[in-house]
């Protein structure tokens, strides 16, 4: 062997080529980074020659490229930059189109109603995928090597990702290139349609100032940002909207305001104080708590219908209307009953005792029943009769339950069908002089607590 020559492994040698293949890579980059910055602004165009004399060029469309490869999805999901370097050399992947193919188990009603596996093909795009991973430097070297802002493989952007996820960094990096915030995705969702969690605040941020339309509609719901961050108790989201000039009158497809969004979304009693504090946003804006949807159910059915005490109380205090009936014909103390088996420690007697001092009439005795797993909303309705109805419908209850209530129950037992008191009948009296005034007329009388909470039927356990 030569004194001028050094043996090699294969690993060194692979190691070396690796370390080359890299290198030049790099001063690839630099070169084209360099190319970029002495570009000066194109001439101007030669005069062109008059109509008769002009050719006409026919180009073909340079053919995409398709990519099925889960290892190279894998790569720019997971924003692996050596990965990405590699897949890169290429260049015609930059603008690759990526196609998954999934299996789903689909509805086949003319094969004897039957479920069968199916095939179901996506696409999507490098960006989309970086994007909606929150891979910022992925994004960053895909749109310095020309990747298209605005491409919409399957239907959305990768502005529509980077919203979706929250990313503020990417939706930065891709407005800077020219990402269009309205644009509209196969559903017809704006950008800013999909700002949907509590992440995404700076996203929809960038997005308005950038010079998105906050009164965007979806195409066929015709839902605006603002339905969509009020049915998500996105108090921050609303704020923002509304400061930007947000319509907070604007009805979608069905007639729904955004406070009627709001109301019917706080199912859980866990979210009810965010979508109290977006309520009273709405309402500071402007909402008007009487505009009822196609079918007649006004935001008050709504908070009812989820048991929301503070939210209806709001909304009465505003002005919305406790006795109008939707279509179907119920009314919001309706709307309570059906649904106080299923919130009994919500207080539900503070809807029913609130419904009623703003003029919500005594619901037929028949209905009473659905209160018994509230002893405390069945008092309070009993205390809206001037006479104690009949109520056999307790010799008809379980066992179990009987003897849950049954200190209360026998109290029920007792009076029923019986005549009340004088001090009850005085009551009864003031309440219908006043009527739907009752609230705030005996909320201003100068009398003691105690005499106030009786007259707007606290409950005390007792039927007097």
């Amino acid at each position: 062997m030569s004194k001028d020559t050094f043996p090699f492994t294969s690993t060194s040698l692979r190691s070396l080529r690796l370390e080359q293949e890299l290198q030049d890579w790099e001063d690839a980059r630099r070169a084209l980074a360099h190319r970029r910055a002495m570009t000066r602004d194109p001439l101007p165009r030669a005069p062109r020659p008059p109509r008769q004399q002009r050719l006409q060029q026919v180009r073909a469309p340079p053919s995409q490229v398709r990519c099925r490869d889960t290892a190279v999805h894998n790569t720019f999901m997971c924003g692996d930059m050596k990965g990405v370097y590699a897949v890169l050399k290429d260049p015609a992947m930059v603008n690759a189109l990526m196609e998954t193919v999934q299996e789903e188990m689909l509805w086949a009603p003319e094969m004897a109603g039957m479920w069968t596996l199916s095939s179901k093909a996506k696409q999507t795009s490098a960006l989309r995928l970086a994007a909606g991973s929150g891979h910022a430097g992925c994004v960053e070297e895909l749109l310095f090597r020309g990747a298209e802002v605005n491409d919409d493989p399957g239907g959305n952007t990768a502005l529509h990702d980077a919203c979706v996820g929250g990313h503020a960094v990417c939706v930065r990096l891709l407005l800077s290139h020219g990402a269009d915030p309205e644009g509209a995705a196969a559903d017809g969702s704006a950008p800013l349609h999909l700002c949907t969690s509590v992440q995404s605040f700076q996203c929809a941020e960038l997005l308005i100032a950038a010079g998105a339309d906050v009164c965007v509609r979806k195409r066929e719901s015709r839902l605006t940002p603002l339905h969509v961050a009020a049915r998500r108790g996105l108090e921050a989201h609303v704020e923002l909207l509304l400061r930007h000039g947000a319509d907070v009158l604007a009805t979608n497809q069905e007639g729904e305001t955004p406070l009627n969004a709001a109301c019917s979304a706080a199912e859980r009693p866990s979210e009810a104080g965010r979508y109290l504090r977006v309520v009273e946003k709405l309402l500071g804006a402007g909402a008007d708590p009487r505009t009822a949807g196609r079918k007649q159910h006004t935001p008050l059915h709504n908070a009812c219908a989820n048991c929301c005490p503070r939210i209806v109380d709001v909304l009465l205090r505003r002005g919305a209307k406790a006795d109008v009936a939707n279509c179907a014909g119920y009314t919001p103390m309706d709307c309570l009953l059906q649904v106080v088996e299923d919130y009994p420690g919500q207080q539900p007697e503070d809807i029913a005792r609130s419904l009623l001092n703003h003029g919500a009439k005594p619901v037929p005795p028949k209905m009473l029943k659905l209160c018994v797993l509230s002893p405390a909303t069945l008092e309070v309705m009993l205390n809206s009769y001037t006479c104690l109805p009949p109520c056999e419908w307790v010799d008809s209850l379980r066992t179990e339950t009987y003897e849950e209530f049954r200190p209360f129950l026998d109290l029920v037992r007792q009076r029923s069908a019986q005549p009340r008191s004088l001090q009850h009948l005085c009551r009864c009296a003031v309440r219908v002089r006043l009527g739907s005034r009752c609230f705030p007329a005996v909320s201003e009388l100068d009398i003691p607590n105690s005499l106030r909470d009786y007259l707007l039927l606290s409950p005390d356990g007792t039927l007097r």
